[in-house]
């Protein structure tokens, strides 16, 4: 006799996909803050139209500027999802964004042990006003946060592509734009690392996307 089990239907698991963008005032310049915002519209809606038996994403939306570090979206299943608008102001307090991500992370009650490996999404064109490497170090050596992917993109060359090396998963995670154009096909290109994990036999196992050859940025 067939055990209620053999009809039960397997729910898909989490996917966290966590973003940690800039607000600070030099966003504001060169169109910077506005791609960004068009480019987090973009990223949200191509990815509400995946479907997988396996992985089911949920989106946490952080971002860092004026004195401190916000949690805008907390972890959220990704058909509930809206991005927000930025306006760019103030400093660049990425220290603090690291504490949130990491306490995140931590949390089982927000991410289940069940859940895929989250990736972590950074962009940013400063260096941090506040306390970072501490944080930073926490959140990518200790505990549960250091088996997440982290990807993370350095605008301009004011953005502290040193620290960044250091907090991305390998090299090849670390992509450096000079504009705003920049900023939307990097986002494009975590849409595609993000949905290739979901598609995939096993979503643990990151593997880096290619964009097509038009559509190229410096990694």
């Amino acid at each position: 006799m067939d055990s209620l089990n053999d009809f039960l239907i397997q729910k898909p698991r989490p996917l966290p996909v966590i973003l940690a963008v800039d607000r600070s005032g030099s966003m504001g310049t060169n169109g910077k803050i506005d791609a960004l915002n068009i480019a987090l519209k973009d990223f949200i809606n191509s990815i509400k139209d995946e479907d997988s038996n396996k992985a089911e994403i949920h989106v946490s939306l952080f971002s860092f500027g004026g004195e401190s570090a916000v949690c805008d979206i907390p972890l959220t299943p990704i058909g509930q999802v809206d991005a927000p608008i930025y306006r760019a102001q103030g400093r660049t307090p990425m220290g603090g964004a690291f504490e949130m991500l990491k306490g995140l992370i931590e949390d089982k009650s927000q991410i289940p042990s069940r859940s895929y490996k989250p990736t972590i999404v950074l962009l940013t064109d400063g260096i941090p006003t506040d306390d970072f490497i501490s944080p930073m170090n926490a959140l990518i050596n200790d505990g549960r946060s250091s088996k997440a992917f982290r990807i993370a993109m350095a605008i301009g060359d004011d953005a502290d592509q040193n620290m960044l090396s250091k907090f991305v998963s390998s090299p090849e995670y670390l992509v450096l734009g000079e504009n705003a154009r920049d900023i939307r096909k990097f986002f494009r290109f975590v849409t595609m690392s993000v949905t290739q994990r979901m598609k995939s036999q096993k979503p643990d196992m990151q593997q880096i996307p290619q964009l097509p050859e038009d559509d190229t940025i410096d990694f």
